[in-house]
């Protein structure tokens, strides 16, 4: 059910987003009734989660079933070392709660599968793609597609960072982007050659942006084309997906 007012309590947390004309109240209260989905609680999840708890999202839920292990910690920003060999998903709801205990954390620390994600997707308005493996993105957007619902992705690569919006209001989907036979050719995996530890931080906040404009319906929105940017030359640029709609920037 969505909200219809805001408390005085509310007013005064987001009294900074109220103010912008583009957000107001209405906007807040669409971010408060919001129900966001982030597979992941890795280096992108961190930021993600971290900025949507902060804004107010109503319902976040997670999917994360790994540890947090040493080699997280340059990156993985909501986890310290006495967190090692603990559940991320634990850690992050307790985190998050201490954050805004007035937003609702789902936690499923369980792998997504083919057999559970349909189950899991079907309460969420969004779906946020912050994982590290291919199969996991591909069964994502599948899901995504089959219940018609967005899916903000984010990846990384030693310096550079790409993010897009899929399934939007029609838009093009995860696989016309990047087909399998194409996978290793546009993305490799950062567990192959490394990253910048602010990288995924930069990523992530991205796509909570991403994820905030959907929710509030504010700015133009990510779909179509691929924002990507290199940390270490500070460039960017947008690539068109093919047989998207999108124009060339």
């Amino acid at each position: 059910m969505r909200k219809q007012d805001l408390s005085p309590v509310e007013k005064r947390r987001y009294e900074k987003h109220i103010m912008i004309p583009e957000i107001g109240e209405q906007g807040q209260l669409r971010l408060l009734s919001a129900r966001v989905l982030v597979v992941g609680a890795g280096g992108l999840g961190c930021p993600v989660l971290q900025y949507l708890c902060a804004a107010g999202v109503g319902t976040i839920g997670i999917v994360e079933y790994d540890k947090v292990s040493d080699s997280n910690l340059h990156r993985q920003i909501l986890y310290g070392t006495g967190d090692i060999g603990k559940l991320k998903s634990i850690i992050t709801r307790q985190r998050l709660n201490h954050q805004n205990d007035d937003v609702k954390i789902d936690v499923f620390n369980i792998s997504l599968e083919e057999s559970n994600a349909r189950s899991i997707f079907r309460d969420y308005d969004l779906v946020i793609d912050a994982t590290d493996n291919y199969k996991t993105r591909y069964l994502i957007n599948d899901v995504c597609v089959e219940q018609k619902k967005p899916m903000v992705h984010g990846a990384i690569y030693k310096f550079e960072g790409q993010v897009s919006v899929f399934n939007f209001k029609g838009g093009p989907d995860y696989r016309l982007y990047n087909p399998e036979k194409d996978i290793q050719k546009n993305n490799p995996l950062p567990s192959e050659s490394g990253l910048l530890g602010v990288l995924p931080g930069i990523t992530g906040t991205y796509m909570a942006n991403e994820t905030i404009k959907i929710i509030t319906g504010i700015g133009t929105v990510l779909s179509g084309k691929i924002l990507i940017f290199n940390i270490l030359n500070n460039s960017s640029y947008f690539v068109n997906i093919p047989g998207s709609n999108s124009n060339k920037q």
